[in-house]
């Protein structure tokens, strides 16, 4: 297992990880439909998407979280 600190790393990681997989999967199918290759295709897309993910996760989570916790009201 890791360390607690290494949470928001890890936090990214999975979740840009799922969301590249998905978009890209999505993306793909839409440009090529159901094509011989179609699984070599979303995974070559799926792997660059993901190296951009991460690191703009990584980046970006911060500034979501400040604004989510502006728009919910704090009780």
């Amino acid at each position: 297992m890791f360390p607690k600190k290494y949470e928001p790393i890890l936090f990214g990681f999975l979740l840009s990880g799922l969301m590249s997989f998905l978009v890209s999967g999505i993306s793909t199918w839409r440009t090529t439909a159901l094509t011989t290759g179609f699984m070599n295709m979303w995974l070559g897309a799926r792997l660059t998407a993901w190296l951009i993910a991460f690191p703009f996760v990584l980046l970006a989570a911060p500034f979501a979280r400040r604004i989510a916790r502006y728009l919910v009201v704090q009780r």
